[in-house]
């Protein structure tokens, strides 16, 4: 096609008049008749239709409605005139009592269930202010829903494997009224949803998905018009991906305008339609293969749930096969490396194909990013594409879908209350944390493979400048914080970050296995790209840990900055973590000795950290998966990064942003924002109940009581009965004066304010005196040692004043040797001198 001065058309112009003719075309769609097409408007007293659709009206045969009183309601068309299928919204039944809807399924398979919800005022009942739980047979829905936005529509899509002959869905009250304005209950293809799909953390199969439920977060047309109802042959909405894209600058959008092909057994008009397969947002590659960045789509989700991501993709904008490679990530996570269209089609151009992954609830944040990324193989242009987009929430514990309001994740607090439940005020605080931390930040990413750093993130990095790591970070630290490393030595003691030399995976970035040329062993952190707040956790790491020399915090060894990277390199710690030792792995457990002895270790570190230096440093992340084990089961306290300095002598706190890991947040940290090392306590206080227990500390799967283990830890605590909830495989090893001591200093740590704890120091005395009380031949009188602590002799202080001298002793250059360090004076030698009456 030629403009009218004879050029051919610009690329731009000619995508947008693609677009334009086909956003206003009928799509051709695939014939597909439905077993079960069930259009309910309810409180309607007559059918209604909606763009090619009629829905029946309210309790029209074969529908039958359960309810102990008739109330159908409406409100004025011009009320709802600007929403999509606003006729559907102009009534309602409303329900003052448990009420059903029941619907006969002709066969059984998997259906569409769809509701629609719009909170009007109708006589005396104000549905804003309706409270209710939506429910089947089998799977809960919305539990103590309540609608999020008053002035807007809600549109709730769920993919159920439906097993019996009749639907019922069930509104139950919680404050007096149920609603409902319209439902859908539609078969679709059983094969829709294949039972098994890609897992990227582990990188496994994940297989039962034909029979879990789900619900439709998202469903995005990337590069495309918004698809409507009437242009998808199984009625489904997608919109654009606009709004979702964090980087649209580095993007550009494609229509094909021709037929795309489908391959028998792989995708079909029924998958995705023609609109979306013929549409994509492509990577906005330039002609050298130094434009290293990717585009991303942020979308807002809720934590605490797996999630399958069904991505769609047609090779449209290549010219000829196999010239087109990139990488797809998933929450950070790589999903595939150097994805080759061409392979997938069975090299064929413009054919449909589909990839299923699988994110779990473990790594789901309340932002889900997905990314498009270039590929790292030789001599390929920087590319890469998207064509659709489908995000679905997975059934959790059996019951799949319990949070009640919002979409997205804009009201984080209150849906996870409501996954919670009895969880009580704290783990709603924690939540809240989390999503003031992720508004600050990019999504947590735990690349599975390494990508350049994107636009924004660089940009992020220098004031005005896109400067590079390298550059800003020489500067910054003027090559004074310990050994620069070349990243091509690096490079090669990873094997070329071999992602089978991984042997962790962070906010920062990944953990590498490295031999170095001398045999050394080193463990490599690598930053990941994505974080924005990569280079502040970077500096600060360098800068506190060559400041910094104790037998209990693992060692910096160097660092590389070079190319854009931010790589550092530290002893390497032959067992992995503490966390990888109680549960999700396959390392072996630890006994309860040992168990003792590593936290004795991790709380000699933070007493360190504490108490080193003139002012104390407050670690902010206390974990067990920042617990580190040598070959010798020596535990060391690791990963600085959020770390901050104390406050001054005069001042009892540092106020500052809140930062942390769920689950492991000092509650009054996030009340008042203000620091002290009594927040390392209380995180620490959550280990040793992790360290006791062996679970995780938030697990959504469990019943509502024990979803938080803080707070189910202490309830069994304050009745007298912790050895209910001990790890069945060390439970018959304990000792019953070790466990008492060990609760009593648990439930100190955990005290709701920080005043009420102990300090590490304290801590420390008491995890030997637990250890103390395990030694069968021991002879410790059965003292009070939390309420004794302030009149011990004053021998305890000189403790801590042995250790300081060790940062002292750093500074000035003091021996890397080990046996120099006089922070190795063993606590347990000192204690027994102090409470064994023989040793005084």
């Amino acid at each position: 096609m030629m403009a009218p001065s004879g050029r051919k058309r610009p690329p731009a112009a000619t995508t947008f008049i693609l677009l334009c003719i086909l956003s206003s075309l009928c799509v051709c769609k695939a014939q597909f008749k439905p077993a079960d097409s069930y259009l309910v408007d309810c409180g309607s007293p007559k059918s209604t239709t909606v763009g090619q659709r009629t829905f029946a009206s309210d309790g029209a045969s074969p529908v039958k409605v359960s309810t102990s009183q008739e109330i159908l309601a409406g409100t004025s068309a011009n009320g709802v005139a600007s929403f999509d299928n606003s006729a559907l919204y102009q009534t309602a039944r409303i329900f003052t009592s448990p009420s059903s809807y029941t619907f006969p399924i002709q066969k059984q398979g998997r259906h569409f269930i769809r509701l629609y919800f719009f909170p009007f005022t109708y006589q005396s009942y104000d549905l804003a202010l309706a409270k209710f739980t939506v429910s089947t047979q089998d799977v809960l829905l919305l539990s103590d829903f309540q609608q999020p936005d008053k002035t807007a529509p809600l549109f709730k899509e769920y993919s159920l494997n439906i097993t019996r002959d009749t639907l019922v869905i069930s509104f139950k009250p919680s404050n007096g009224i149920a609603f409902i304005n319209a439902i859908e209950v539609v078969s679709v293809p059983d094969d829709l949803i294949v039972d098994a799909a890609q897992m990227v953390n582990p990188m496994q199969q994940y297989s039962g998905l034909s029979a879990q439920p789900l619900e439709t977060v998202y469903r995005v047309n990337m590069g495309g018009p918004k698809v409507t109802p009437d242009n998808d042959t199984l009625s489904r909405t997608w919109v654009t991906d606009q709004k979702y894209l964090l980087n649209p600058t580095v993007t550009k959008k494609f229509a094909y305008g021709k037929d795309v092909n489908y391959k028998k057994g792989g995708a079909t008009q029924l998958t995705a339609p023609d609109i979306v397969y013929g549409t994509v947002t492509e990577l906005a590659a330039s002609n050298t293969s130094n434009a290293l960045f990717n585009m991303t789509w942020q979308f807002d989700v809720d934590a605490g749930f797996s999630y399958l991501i069904r991505f769609h993709f047609c090779d449209i904008v290549s010219k000829a096969l196999n010239q087109l490679y990139f990488n797809a990530y998933v929450g950070g996570f790589f999903a595939q490396n150097n994805l080759d269209l061409s392979v997938m089609s069975d090299n064929q151009l413009a054919t449909a194909t589909y990839i299923d992954v699988v994110l779990s609830s473990n790594d789901a944040s309340s932002k889900l990013g997905i990314s498009i990324g270039p590929s790292t193989l030789n001599n390929v242009l920087p590319d890469g594409i998207l064509n659709g987009l489908e995000v679905m929430k997975i059934s959790t514990g059996g019951s799949a879908f319990t949070v009640g309001s919002g979409t997205g994740n804009k009201n984080l607090g209150v849906i996870l209350g409501a996954v919670l439940g009895g969880a009580g005020l704290l783990i709603i605080i924690v939540v809240l944390v989390l999503l003031c931390r992720k508004k600050k930040t990019l999504e947590k990413q735990h690349s599975k493979t390494w990508m350049p750093f994107s636009i924004n993130g660089l940009t992020s990095l220098s004031t005005g400048s896109r400067t590079s790591y390298g550059t800003t970070l020489t500067s910054g630290l003027n090559g004074s914080y310990g050994y620069r490393f070349a990243f091509s030595v690096l490079q090669e003691a990873t094997n070329n970050f071999d992602e089978n030399w991984v042997i962790g995976v962070g906010g920062f970035g990944k953990v590498y296995k490295g031999v170095m040329r001398d045999e050394t062993k080193v463990a490599v952190k690598r930053g990941n790209p994505k974080s924005q707040q990569g280079l502040n956790e970077f500096r600060t790491e360098i800068e506190l840990l060559s400041r910094l020399r104790h037998r209990h915090l693992v060692s910096l060894i160097g660092y590389c900055d070079e190319r854009n990277e931010m790589i550092l390199v530290y002893e390497y710690m032959e067992k992995g973590t503490l966390k990888s030792h109680l549960y999700g792995s396959d390392n072996p457990s630890l006994n309860w000795k040992q168990r003792l002895e590593v936290c004795i270790g991790a709380a000699r570190g933070l007493h360190y950290l504490h108490t080193g230096s003139a002012k104390a440093i407050i670690h902010r992340d206390v974990k067990s998966a920042n617990i580190l084990l040598d070959e010798n089961l020596l535990a060391k306290v690791a990963d600085f990064g959020l770390s901050k300095t104390g406050p001054e002598l005069d001042q009892t706190h540092v106020s500052t942003a809140v930062k942390g890991s769920f689950g492991y947040l000092d509650p009054e940290y996030f009340r008042r924002q203000q620091l002290t090392e009594k927040s390392d306590v209380y995180s620490f206080g959550v280990v040793l109940l992790e360290v006791l227990c062996a679970r995780p500390v938030i697990d959504p799967t469990l019943p509502r009581e024990m979803v938080n283990l803080a707070e189910w830890g202490m309830k069994w605590q304050k009745r007298g009965e912790l050895h209910q909830i001990v790890d069945q495989r060390i439970s018959g090893t304990i000792r019953p004066d070790s466990l008492r001591k060990f609760g009593e200093t648990v439930e100190k740590c955990l005290a709701d304010y920080g005043v009420e704890r102990p300090s590490m120091g304290d801590v420390l005395w008491n995890l030997e005196y637990v250890l103390q009380l395990q030694d069968a031949d021991s002879t410790v009188s059965d003292v009070n040692s939390m309420n004794r602590i302030v009149e011990l002799p004053s021998q305890v202080q000189n403790v801590g004043a042995l250790e300081s001298i060790s940062v002292t002793m750093a500074e000035a250059g003091a021996s890397n040797d080990p046996d120099h360090d006089l922070s190795d004076v063993s606590m347990s030698r000192v204690f027994s001198q102090l409470i064994k009456a023989e040793g005084r």
